[in-house]
């Protein structure tokens, strides 16, 4: 499972690099190939990786760095070419056009595959978590 555990620390530190408006990390970790998804928390539907991508970019662009951004795990799993997480992320982040800092509180569904030995994130779901 080592590989899976390193892979999903680089995960959490691509999504710092996002709030602070860089997507490439996440590209780099991501499927380069279909299919591809993500249920972002606007509740839109969004598939293929050109798509997904796109949208990574103008997503990303809106942050302006974060004061915390904190991943809660309940569960994970994997098998030779599969794995999945499920969790929670609690982030305090700097939007553009916002004077203050603006809770961003996430449930998490991701999704892996092994693409060339290499875990590839290629399924997120992620929805506004309700107290």
């Amino acid at each position: 499972m080592s590989d899976f555990t390193d892979y999903l620390q680089r995960r959490v530190a691509t999504s710092h690099a996002f709030l602070d408006g860089d997507p490439q990390p996440l590209f780099d970790i991501s499927t380069t190939a279909d299919p591809a998804s993500i249920f972002p928390p606007s509740g839109a539907v969004v598939t293929g990786v050109d798509a997904v991508n796109g949208g990574n970019a103008v997503g990303s662009a809106r942050f302006a760095g974060y004061d915390r951004n904190d991943f809660e795990e309940v569960d994970s799993g994997f098998d030779d070419d599969l794995a999945y997480w499920i969790g929670v992320q609690r982030s305090l982040v700097r939007v553009e056009g916002q004077d203050d800092p603006v809770p961003f509180d996430l449930r998490l569904t991701e999704l892996f595959r092994r693409e060339g030995g290499e875990w590839k994130l290629f399924h997120r779901h992620a929805d506004p978590l309700k107290d």
